[in-house]
């Protein structure tokens, strides 16, 4: 096959897979409306398979366009660490001794606040969780918001409006709650070494910025639903899993901190995670079920991502390098919505003699639009796959999750561009 052929031809499974990410309740509907093929279209209707699906058609079109060396050659030269790290701090960070932690920090913080017991948990885990995750990582960062969420307000009889707007400014503020660092945030990952950007820079030029716009996003929030968190159990009695002893508490964080230290060492992490599940194991009586489950989801989500944006770098290129400092920002949101943020600030991290505006102007708009859609930052299907089961039909609607990121999408905008 002609390179130009597949160019064109993985643009567009590229396309496909993305009305496929819209179109999730339509494979829903098939499955009650036909039920003999029912497994096969919820497999279609998970939103994570969606990529990996696409993933495996773009493998069959090289296989048979180029020959089995030209797609396992593709394969091997795919970069897989993202999806495995996720996997593995998911794992970690939603345990019931982390959990419990996390929550003791949020209840704390929220006696701080002169408002309603609820209302200020709410607001603190808006906030202080995605800051957070400058320091453990956006996915453990997103996967312990995400629990928070599920088991004290995504409660049966909770409004969808409710379940949308705290979903998309979760996922908004995750995205740009991880700019405090270096370290924590995917698409600042890409460029950090290349570029010479460490933490103080990220703080001084994103992170008090992002400080602000988290708190504002995570306060607005609050206020446009308090009557629906005025109903809401209070800490005391809302429901919580048993309590964990400090030392178990202590050894899950060691763990935790390993998997973050070691991120960029697959063999490292992995093999701490494969220690963590034999201790879990052991003491089986302090941890809930694992997310196993969740957790491979989320990975074969991020690994199609990887496999199906690898080629999409003759057009996307191109693009980016065709705009100002000011139309990249913009650029880079929109952009953000249908690929992967990383993968975005990676292919400027190539490109030798950019200007430090445009630098700061491409990466600023890749985690601003990092909370429009599932695909558009990494720890995103990892809130997905944690949350969506109390959604109607098990299923997040991308496009009711676009509007309803729209707002805090603003904010960041304003915050980031304009100050």
């Amino acid at each position: 096959m002609l390179t130009e052929t597949l160019q064109w031809s993985s643009a567009a499974i590229f396309a496909v897979a993305l009305v496929h990410t819209f179109s999730t309740k339509f494979f829903e509907h098939l499955a009650h409306t036909q039920p003999s093929h029912a497994g096969l279209w919820h497999l279609l209707g998970e939103v994570e398979v969606v990529f990996g699906f696409w993933a495996l058609v773009l493998m069959l079109v090289i296989f048979f366009g180029q020959g089995t060396g030209q797609a396992t050659h593709y394969l091997e030269t795919r970069n897989f660490t993202e999806p495995m790290f996720v996997f593995a701090i998911m794992v970690i960070a939603g345990t019931r001794p982390i959990l419990n932690l996390g929550t003791l920090a949020v209840q704390a913080l929220a006696r701080l606040l002169p408002v309603g017991r609820s209302l200020a948990f709410y607001a603190v885990l808006l906030s202080a969780v995605p800051l957070l995750g400058s320091i453990i990582t956006e996915p453990a960062a997103m996967t312990l918001a995400a629990l928070l969420l599920r088991d004290r307000y995504f409660l049966p009889g909770r409004s969808a409006r409710f379940k949308y707007l705290t979903l998309g400014v979760l996922f908004v503020n995750i995205s740009i709650g991880g700019t405090l660092t270096s370290f924590a945030a995917p698409p600042v990952l890409m460029v950090a070494g290349p570029w010479g950007w460490d933490s103080l820079f990220m703080f001084t030029h994103f992170g008090w910025k992002a400080a602000i716009i988290v708190s504002i996003n995570a306060a607005a929030a609050a206020m446009v639903l308090r009557r629906e968190l005025g109903d809401t159990p209070s800490a005391s009695t809302a429901a919580t899993s048993d309590a964990s002893p400090a030392a178990m508490m202590a050894i899950h964080v060691l763990f935790l901190a390993g998997v973050v230290a070691f991120a960029h060492h697959p063999p490292i992490f992995i093999g701490l995670l494969l220690f963590f599940l034999g201790f879990a194991t052991a003491y089986a009586r302090h941890q809930d079920r694992l997310m196993l489950r969740e957790g491979l989801l989320v990975a074969f989500f991020l690994s199609g991502l990887v496999v199906l944006g690898g080629q999409q770098t003759w057009w996307l290129q191109p693009l980016l390098l065709s705009l100002d400092s000011d139309a990249v920002f913009y650029g880079a949101v929109l952009l953000t919505a249908v690929t992967d943020n990383a993968a975005l600030t990676y292919l400027g991290s190539l490109v030798p003699g950019l200007s430090d505006e445009f630098k700061l102007a491409l990466v600023a708009g890749a985690v601003t639009g990092g909370g429009l859609t599932v695909i558009a930052n990494a720890p995103n299907p990892a809130g997905v796959a944690i949350l969506r089961g109390r959604f109607e039909d098990e299923s997040v609607h991308p496009l009711w999750l676009l509007l309803a990121a729209l707002p805090p999408t603003l904010m960041a905008i304003i915050g980031f561009r304009w100050f």
